[in-house]
């Protein structure tokens, strides 16, 4: 049947990208639109997801299931309207067979009524608020939720001492749910917020907000800023001398990640962290992609290129289960349910949210043969998103 042939239905947008995919299922070529933030301030997320798909094609090839692979990676900037318009274009120009990537949670949802009307996956590898797989039914994620770490950082810090917590968090949608998560488990267990402040997200200065911090004298910050923003958190809070006042740092991982580490310097030690990876998680899993990804970039993988790259295995997996076949519903339903050993430890893919099942360790950072790492010390395994288990 000729495309011309094909009936054509509702707005002109939608007919445009069903019209569009019709060719893409007849190309030999499985076509993969990366949008990733590769400037601006979240522009390590981009790298180390745009490394890590490349690091796991060079090891397992850039044929699947008889088809070729090809990344179309695109810059987004973090500005969810160039979004929105590359996902238009790579579906509709590019007739790509997924999109993939999405460095925050603006730009997931910008790019979820795409995937609906074109019925192709939205492979999230790094946005982490709870309700973006509810965006679409054709989103999957293989990064996390704030809700799965503040939950857990919650209940930890309530148990071992920690009473009066003040929080710094950055102003959207991620930041909210961390922050709201974490309030949730902390106060139940009887802790007291005695200041909460919110910071911008774009290029944030945080010394007024941390000399607020520092005036209420709570026990610990709690803090979220998105990858990329924990190291000048951290230059800031040691400017600042919070480290000097017994003021410990706890939260969700991003702002330890591991990319950034070594640069933080002592003042990041002792932090401690609820996150699903660490580079010095103890796997021999985990050992081989460190090592692997170092000898490939020079420097040391986060949290956001383990989401990259279990991201691009997942795609990988459901063509070889769907034989190549790139039907985008035949590709979700080969997702649902999917379970394999990343080098953040065993994970799942809900067969009923799309959203990942993961461990969380709470982490300390210590010092290992001279450089810093997230230590783990103990592990909560296969955690759901307790933002839709709730509900």
């Amino acid at each position: 049947m000729s495309i011309c042939t094909m009936p054509l239905s509702r707005a002109a947008i939608a007919a445009a990208l069903l019209g569009a995919l019709a060719p893409a299922s007849a190309q030999e070529t499985v076509k993969i639109g990366l949008i990733l933030p590769m400037t601006g301030g979240q522009a390590s997320t981009g790298k180390q997801i745009d490394n890590a798909v490349k690091l796991y094609m060079q090891q397992n090839g850039d044929t699947v299931a008889g088809r070729k692979v090809e990344i179309i990676l695109k810059d987004d900037a973090t500005l969810p309207d160039n979004t929105k318009r590359i996902a238009q274009e790579l579906i509709v120009n590019d007739k790509v067979n997924f999109i993939a990537g999405f460095g925050i949670t603006p730009a997931a949802f910008a790019a979820a009524p795409l995937a609906t009307q074109a019925k192709i996956p939205e492979v999230v590898m790094a946005a982490g608020t709870s309700i973006i797989t509810e965006r679409s039914p054709y989103i999957v994620r293989t990064s996390f939720t704030l809700a799965q770490s503040s939950t857990i950082i919650g209940d930890w810090a309530v148990k071992n001492g920690i009473k009066r917590v003040a929080t710094l968090t950055s102003d959207y949608a991620p930041g909210n749910d961390a922050l709201n998560f974490f309030k949730e488990h902390f106060t139940a267990g009887g802790g007291q917020i005695v200041e909460e402040v919110k910071v911008p997200l774009a290029n944030p200065d945080f010394s007024p907000f941390l000399q607020r911090m520092k005036d209420a004298r709570p026990d610990a910050m709690f803090v979220f800023v998105p990858a990329g923003q924990g190291g000048n958190f951290m230059k800031q809070y040691a400017e600042r001398g919070l480290d000097k006042t017994g003021i410990k740092v706890i939260g969700p991982g991003d702002v330890m990640d591991d990319d950034l580490l070594n640069g933080m310097g002592d003042a990041a030690l002792g932090t401690v962290t609820a996150h699903i990876y660490s580079a010095a998680h103890p796997s021999q899993t985990n050992k081989d992609f460190v090592t692997a990804y170092k000898k490939a970039f020079n420097s040391r993988p986060g949290f956001m290129a383990v989401g990259g790259y279990d991201g691009i295995h997942l795609i990988y997996a459901a063509l070889k289960k769907t034989g190549g076949k790139t039907d985008g519903d035949a590709l979700i339903a080969a997702m649902k349910g999917m379970k394999w050993e990343s080098p953040r430890g065993p994970i799942s893919i809900d067969p009923e949210t799309r959203d990942i099942v993961q461990n969380v360790y709470i982490r300390k950072v210590e010092k290992v043969d001279g450089e810093l790492y997230n230590v783990e010390f103990q592990t909560f395994e296969a955690v759901k998103d307790p933002g839709k288990t709730k509900k």
